[in-house]
């Protein structure tokens, strides 16, 4: 019960690290390596909302959330717009912006294990004879809604239905009138407050660092790479296996083996299927 349980709240947690770098490639075909940066920032930017200017805490989550978004929107019209199609110059590009967020956090003086956000809710229950704390059930409560808030957005609204007109088809979508650069930047800011929003809801459950920037995109990348780039139901599917196999290997071999299975995972995926689950990228043998 202990490995259902907490296989569960993993799979969830590794799910909302991978929305939102899923969503900004999927529609805009952007590899957003500043993901775990931004994922980072938010963080620190609801800390310090809270501890130096003294704001209520809810008030902290709304300006990170508003702030974030901002920043990958500016990161899009300032640097990706004039590289988009390139795909090495975006990775590069992404991950130098990554590099200089989160080693300016760490030249800023945030290192250390000093940082901490609060609970939503303190305290434990029972569930099945396992202890879970009540932050965790919230984790993956609020992780699911999110999920079905974000299938209703992209087929109920107007700017959702623009996105997923863009992820099926570019050009078709750009013959209606759907302006390619305006739907990046919604996505980027749209990927960049999913990323916020998982931050501060996972945050409270460890310290913030800078290091954890770096993990979040590893596993981001992942869950996407297995579950099939660009396709937000593999990311979830793929999510879930991931974290249950991270759960076995905690159990069975060690704490300190959990990132080699995501790193495995993205190996064995790129050799043996490089689509994914749900990807749309040609098989090796049909490009051979």
């Amino acid at each position: 019960m202990e490995i259902l349980v907490y296989g569960t709240i993993n799979s969830v947690t590794l799910a909302l690290y991978a929305l939102g770098f899923a969503l900004v490639y999927g529609i805009s075909r952007l590899p957003n390596f500043a993901h775990g940066a931004l994922y980072v920032l938010s963080g620190f930017i609801t800390w310090s909302v809270i501890n130096t200017l003294g704001l209520p805490y809810l008030v902290g989550i709304i300006i990170s959330l508003i702030i974030t978004a901002l920043i990958g929107a500016l990161i899009y019209q300032f640097f990706l717009i004039r590289i988009r199609g390139m795909e090495i110059s975006e990775i590069i590009a992404s991950y130098a912006v990554a590099l200089a967020i989160l080693e300016g956090l760490r030249w800023g003086g945030f290192k250390g294990m000093t940082y901490t956000l609060p609970s939503f809710i303190d305290g434990s229950t029972t569930i099945f004879g396992v202890l879970v704390d009540y932050q965790r059930l919230v984790v993956v409560a609020v992780g699911v809604v999110l999920v079905a808030l974000l299938w209703a957005f992209t087929h109920y609204t107007r700017i959702g239905l623009a996105l997923r007109g863009m992820a099926q088809d570019e050009r078709a979508a750009l013959m209606l009138g759907v302006d390619s650069d305006i739907m990046a930047v919604v996505a980027m800011g749209l990927g960049s407050m999913l990323a916020a929003f998982a931050a501060i809801l996972l945050l409270p459950l460890g310290n913030i660092v800078v290091e954890s920037g770096y993990n979040v995109l590893i596993l981001a990348i992942a869950v996407c790479i297995v579950g099939g780039i660009g396709s937000w139901a593999g990311a979830v599917l793929a999510a879930f296996l991931i974290g249950f196999a991270q759960i076995l290997t905690v159990v069975y071999l060690g704490s300190h083996y959990q990132m080699m299975v995501a790193l495995l995972a993205i190996i064995l995926t790129l050799i043996l299927k490089p689509s994914g689950l749900f990807g749309q990228q040609k098989e090796l043998e049909e490009r051979v």
